[in-house]
């Protein structure tokens, strides 16, 4: 192989590798920047007694509780929306409601993280 064609063979390799680390490390980024349910109350498919809710929602990363939003989809499927509660910590959210009758539920989420990445979720559940 002549030297010319040995010079542009590792420029060539070492553009393929640059280009290839900038698009791991782009895809590292994104994953890491939505927000993850890691720790729900109500868990999925439970069964909770009585007629008050206390919510609490823990994600892996920092969320922006004035922006974040939580509601419960009714039995008759009207749509409740939730206040959310101070945070105590800024990966956690929590709320707490009273006067719910027997039924399905669906808690649903949105929230913020603090990169600016929007995460939704539902969480079904069932009040006895």
């Amino acid at each position: 192989m002549q030297p010319g064609n040995r010079i542009r063979l590792k420029i060539r390799t070492l553009f393929c590798g640059v280009v290839g680390l900038a698009c791991i490390l782009a895809f590292v980024q994104s994953v890491r920047a939505h927000a993850i349910l890691l720790e729900a109350t109500p868990a999925k498919n439970a069964i909770v007694s009585g007629s008050s809710l206390s919510v609490e929602l823990r994600f892996n990363c920092r969320i922006d509780g004035k922006r974040s939003r939580l509601s419960l989809v009714l039995p008759n499927q009207a749509l409740r929306p939730l206040v959310i509660q101070t945070q105590t910590s800024p990966d956690r959210l929590s709320a707490r409601d009273k006067g719910f009758e027997p039924g399905s539920y669906r808690l649903r989420w949105q929230v913020l993280a603090t990169d600016g990445h929007i995460t939704r979720g539902e969480i079904p559940f069932v009040i006895k």
